[in-house]
């Protein structure tokens, strides 16, 4: 048995803040932030293959750990993905496009985390596949956007996967190929 304080313990404690780092990325939680990608004009959604920039109102993405990138052409499907109870892979980064700044026919740019978001469910206005969930970098922006077009204001956390139902976003991938 090694009794000394030497580099056999601190090995020890290293391994177990990195299972300790594994345990927390095999849950789904953030490891570590990496910065929101703007797509390629080529760029397809991750779930139906649909080109991004063919479609209009805010575009979605996750970066994850490992570097790689999924885009999505709605916002609702990245709340499908992460919603999902199989979703494991860690996530380093959660983005859509603040779309009281970017245009609504071909967004583009102005990245905001997710998280943080404010979005309108069940406007008027739709997405890329009918009914969407809009998001602002703004309570303000929010508020203005539903009272023109319709829908509940809410915060990340209070948005449900009884919501993606609404026909149209993430519902459209049930059966239907592209």
């Amino acid at each position: 048995m090694n009794t000394t304080p030497g580099p056999a313990r601190t090995g020890r404690s290293g391994w177990a803040m990195l299972s300790a780092a594994l345990l927390l990325a095999a849950c789904g939680q953030p490891v570590s932030k990496l910065a929101a990608l703007e797509p390629g004009v080529d760029a397809a959604c991750a779930l139906d293959g649909m080109v991004l920039k063919d479609y209009p109102a805010s575009k979605a993405q996750i970066r994850y750990a490992d570097g790689q990138t999924d885009y999505f052409c709605d916002v609702m499907e990245l709340f499908g993905a992460v919603l999902a109870p199989d979703q494991r892979r860690p996530v380093a980064g959660l983005y859509v496009q603040d779309m009281g700044r970017t245009s609504w026919k071909q967004p583009s740019g102005h990245w905001i985390s997710a998280r943080d978001a404010w979005y309108v469910a069940g406007s008027r206005r739709p997405g890329s596949m009918g009914p969407t969930i809009v998001p602002f970098a703004s309570a303000d922006a929010a508020r203005a956007f539903a009272t023109v077009e319709g829908g509940k204001v809410l915060r990340f956390d209070q948005v449900d996967a009884g919501m993606l139902r609404m026909g149209g976003g993430a519902a459209h991938d049930q059966g239907m190929g592209h």
